[in-house]
């Protein structure tokens, strides 16, 4: 599941990959430097809807819906995980 820290690394991430201010992509989601501030830089429990979608937006991002796992992988399936990703990383 994805929270709102997540989100904000994304946003931050994907803001600086396009190389933008936080006050260029503020001006164009049409939502407060300070919002934007607030969410990458986890000081923030809410954000509303819409000035979410304007910010993905105005980075050419977009949320979507899927339907949520049903389990969480146990131990056994991480470490079966690492090994096969060990293995991968010898044979290349």
């Amino acid at each position: 599941m994805l929270d709102l820290i997540h989100l904000g690394d994304e946003i931050a991430r994907n803001r600086r990959l396009l190389e933008l201010s936080q006050l260029e992509l503020a001006a164009k989601a049409h939502v407060s430097r300070a919002t934007l501030d607030a969410l990458e830089n986890h000081r923030t429990r809410e954000i509303g809807f819409s000035k979410l979608v304007r910010i993905l937006a105005a980075l050419g991002l977009e949320l979507s819906l899927h339907e949520a796992a049903t389990r969480r992988p146990t131990l056994d399936d991480l470490m079966q995980e690492d090994r096969d990703d060990q293995n991968l990383d010898r044979r290349n």
